[in-house]
C-alpha cells in the first residue's frame, strides 16, 4: 500500500493526514505532488502530520526534503507531526533533524506557526 493523503484545514494552517508507505514509485509522487500543489495554491503552513506512517524510505525523505524546499521557496513553513520512532531515527541519521521542526501534539504544532 502506497500512501494516502487527506488534507484539511485548521485555522490558517494546512494539515496533511499521511496514511501508509512513502516509497520510491507512487508514494513519493503522490507526497511531492501534493505538496507542491499546496504550495503553488498559495498555502503558507504546511503540518504533514506522519503518525500513521509505517515507513519511508529514502525516496520518500527526499520527497520530504524537495516539499520543504518548495514550501519555504513559497515563502511558506513546513513541520512535521508525531513521527514514528523509526522515521525519528532515519531523521536522526541523516542530519535532518536540525532541518524539520518536529512536534509531537497537533495544537503545539500548529500554534507554533507565525
Amino acid at each position: 500500500m502506497s500512501v494516502k493523503l487527506t488534507i484539511r484545514q485548521v485555522g490558517d494552517v494546512t494539515v496533511i493526514d499521511a496514511t501508509g508507505r512513502i516509497t520510491l514509485g507512487e508514494g513519493a509522487s503522490t507526497f511531492r505532488d501534493a505538496i507542491r500543489d499546496l504550495a503553488t495554491k498559495g498555502d503558507k503552513k504546511l503540518l504533514v502530520n506522519l503518525s500513521d506512517v509505517s515507513y519511508i524510505d529514502s525516496s520518500g525523505i527526499g520527497e520530504m526534503v524537495s516539499g520543504f524546499t518548495t514550501v519555504t521557496n513559497h515563502g511558506g513553513q513546513l513541520k512535521l507531526l508525531g513521527l514514528s520512532k523509526r522515521v525519528k531515527d532515519l531523521l536522526q541519521i541523516t542530519k535532518l533533524y536540525t532541518v524539520f521542526e518536529v512536534f509531537e501534539d497537533e495544537a503545539a504544532a500548529i500554534r507554533s506557526f507565525t
